[in-house]
């Protein structure tokens, strides 16, 4: 009947926690578009509403042990977050999503020597059919110039490996401790920016408290639960379809529509993290000693 093996409920489980987490962080474009601040106070906002609300949700269970691996998670999520805010402002929209999400290269390539979790042939060619699907997805909004906000958004899928590697190292521990710090340090450095903000209409203040509590705060709870039981790969390249449904949101919400070329890119990355995903459910339990 079947293929004899046992399946990991928790692997299984964190795989659909990856998907809810996307689906979460896929909210970021219609909810900044209604804030009426800048971009830093924006990340500045939503840090602190985002540090409080998981500070809050996990209480007594938090774990703040400074060691280096927590302290250096923190400082990617801060990186990665203000560095694509920049990102956005010095190069095209398209520009500085599609370069984030070089991400799963790095982490296929570092993620060997800091976890020892090797990359098979099947992931290569998943990240392949990713960037040719965004780049179709992207096309009419791809430009050559803004070459320093092309550079920037380079750094941010680094800073974005870093944060998903570091979370992965600390699969025996609490991940979310990094979170919280990395919201803290995001918060100070818009801090400035946030100072100055000009007076927001009610809608805008609910917007942003989206923005800390849903795309920020539920989505990383549930990604630091998934990155428990999923490879440092997986936990970057199922995700992957935040770049997707983040446009369809605001096409829904806001009436900007794609193009007939940026659905079919669509379909092809969703397509790939779907023929992902259902590879990674087919993944086999460990064998436990004894």
């Amino acid at each position: 009947m079947g293929d004899g093996s046992v399946r990991d409920p928790d692997h299984n489980r964190s795989v659909a926690l990856l998907l809810s987490a996307a689906l979460f962080w896929s909210l970021g474009g219609v909810l900044i578009k209604w804030v009426q601040w800048p971009p830093l106070a924006v990340a500045s906002g939503r840090g602190i509403i985002a540090a409080l609300f998981l500070a809050a949700v996990c209480g007594r269970r938090l774990r703040f042990t400074w060691s280096p691996v927590q302290l250096g998670g923190a400082l990617a999520y801060a990186l990665t977050t203000v560095s694509f805010v920049t990102a956005t402002k010095l190069t095209t929209a398209a520009n500085a999503i599609l370069i984030q999400y070089t991400a799963p290269v790095w982490v296929a390539l570092f993620g060997a020597w800091l976890l020892h979790e090797h990359p098979k042939r099947s992931d290569w060619a998943v990240m392949a059919l990713v960037f040719v699907g965004m780049a179709i997805f992207l096309y009419d909004g791809l430009k050559f110039s803004g070459l320093l906000g092309n550079a920037v958004a380079i750094f941010s899928g680094m800073a974005f490996a870093a944060l998903v590697l570091t979370m992965r190292k600390q699969k025996d521990g609490s991940p979310i401790e990094s979170i919280i710090l990395g919201n803290v340090l995001a918060f100070l450095i818009g801090l400035p920016w946030l100072l100055k903000a000009p007076a927001m209409p009610a809608d805008s203040w609910v917007a942003l408290a989206a923005l800390g509590i849903l795309q920020l705060g539920v989505s990383y709870l549930l990604y630091a639960k998934a990155v428990k039981h999923v490879t440092a790969l997986e936990a970057v390249l199922i995700p992957v379809i935040e770049p997707v449904l983040n446009p369809l949101w605001v096409m829904l919400v806001l009436g900007e529509k794609p193009s007939g070329l940026a659905l079919v890119g669509g379909a092809i990355v969703i397509g790939a993290v779907t023929w992902r995903a259902l590879a990674s459910l087919r993944r086999p339990a460990p064998l436990l000693p004894g």
